[in-house]
């Protein structure tokens, strides 16, 4: 990210103060687009605006899509239908997709009716009939294609055509007579093997591919799995529709990471550092919220033996220390199972095998720390106070195992439930740890002191 010095947007407020056309030109030339993008947020939207308009379309359209959703929508609504059609005109199709996804439907409609390429505004409106987080949602249109009974010649011609109008060519797909894709034409043997009589005879066959409807986090999968730059995307019976790039992805995934950490954090939906006070408030009130209620339900569950605590003061503290374990393992355990769901090596099939494992290393975890923590009170309590001790490790050792299970039982249930399983990471799992641990304790603490009073 560009930092740009008081000094410097000094001298660009200026420029645009005094309208001067072309000196603000010459200081656009030398961006990249990302870094006008950046630019802009320093800028209010009154400056930012007069800098676009000095834009050709081409450089106006990267800046589009390099800017922060909240400033691109900014900048649209002070846009006209017309300006923005041109715009939309620079772009491949999944990039359009997106900018036309933030429109008004009024907005879209008019956008869409003064797009001149009449098969690209098709395409747009085909595109956007998907759902955004599956394949469908983020592919383009714009690739080169070959049919599988060309000859080499005409093969190469054809390939000089498509390209006229794409800014990179990835890979070149080869189809049916139905438009079928039946595999991928490598652009090496074009050079090695340019006497091949089909095109066929040289292509590889097979290709990884994905259908329109696969969910976007199994297209990421697919990406990483077998380290590549583009996939072909094809319908339900088998047709290349479009393709998507390894960019494509990369902004999927960060978005998703981005929402998961919000989502983890108790943030109920996508906010910005720069969103209204109300904006943020809306997203972070009803998590805290429902921890105040968790709070609430805990402390009617302490005042449930309020009277013990006077008769045994040293319960009350280790009521953080219950409560503390209980929300850190829980919150591990469901990490590493939202990461494995994330990531492919845990399915939701797995689950039994899942949570005997976390059973498993609950069990050894709970055993060590109760173990210490005996040992601590023990030797600071005094024997007198052996029956708070064994209560405490006890209680601990159950919490632990309750937890362990809890946080990885948890997401596997939303998961299949098809909810978002990095909700499970976040003030669910600590409010209900809270509420269980302490349920927990007080029952083991009471029982115990109930059978052999506070020594034993």
């Amino acid at each position: 990210m560009k930092e740009y010095t008081p000094e410097y947007l000094d001298k660009i407020r200026d420029i645009i103060a005094l309208k001067d056309d072309e000196a603000a030109r010459a200081e656009l030339a030398t961006m990249h687009p990302a870094d006008i993008a950046e630019l802009y947020q320093d800028l209010d939207l009154d400056e930012a605006e007069f800098l676009y308009q000095l834009l050709d379309d081409e450089t106006a359209a990267d800046v589009l899509i390099e800017l922060d959703e909240d400033d691109r929508k900014k900048l649209l609504s002070h846009l006209q239908a017309d300006e923005i059609a041109d715009v939309i005109e620079q772009l491949d199709t999944d990039d359009a997709v997106d900018i036309m996804q933030e429109l008004d439907e009024e907005d879209r409609d008019e956008v869409l009716s003064k797009i001149d390429d009449v098969e690209q505004a098709s395409d747009i409106i085909d595109l956007m009939r998907y759902d955004e987080d599956t394949a469908g949602g983020v592919m383009g249109t714009e690739l080169i294609k070959v049919n599988e009974n060309w000859s080499m010649p005409e093969c190469v011609k054809q390939m000089r055509q498509q390209a006229e109008n794409m800014d990179e060519i990835y890979n070149v797909y080869v189809v049916d007579d139905d438009d079928k894709l039946k595999g991928i034409f490598p652009l090496k043997r074009m050079i090695t093997d340019p006497s091949a009589a089909k095109i066929k005879k040289v292509m590889q066959t097979d290709p990884v591919s994905v259908k329109v409807d696969t969910p976007i986090e199994e297209v990421a999968l697919d990406f990483e799995k077998y380290d590549l730059v583009a996939m072909p995307v094809v319908d339900s019976i088998g047709r290349l529709v479009g393709r998507i790039t390894v960019d494509d992805i990369m902004d999927e995934v960060r978005e998703q990471s981005e929402r998961d950490y919000q989502l983890a954090s108790g943030i109920s939906h996508d906010v910005e550092t720069d969103d209204s006070i109300i904006a943020q408030t809306r997203a972070r009130l009803p998590w805290l919220t429902i921890g105040m209620i968790g709070g609430i339900g805990t402390s009617i569950v302490l005042g449930k033996w309020e009277a013990g605590f006077a008769d045994n003061p040293a319960i009350a503290l280790f009521i953080p220390l219950i409560a503390a374990t209980g929300g850190n393992v829980g919150i591990q355990s469901s990490a590493i199972v939202v990461q494995g769901l994330a990531n492919g090596s845990l399915d939701v099939k797995d689950s039994s095998r899942q949570l005997l494992k976390e059973l498993g290393v609950g069990l050894i975890n709970a055993s060590i720390i109760s173990l210490l923590v005996f040992l601590y009170n023990f030797f600071t309590l005094g024997p007198e106070r052996s029956t708070v001790t064994l209560a405490v490790s006890l209680s601990l050792f159950a919490v632990i195992i309750f937890a362990s299970i809890f946080g990885t039982f948890v997401p596997l249930l939303l998961k299949k439930l098809k909810i978002d399983p990095a909700l499970a990471t976040g003030p669910f799992i600590t409010v209900t740890n809270d509420l269980i641990g302490m349920i927990i304790y007080m029952a083991i603490t009471w029982g115990l002191l109930s059978a052999f009073g506070s020594s034993m």
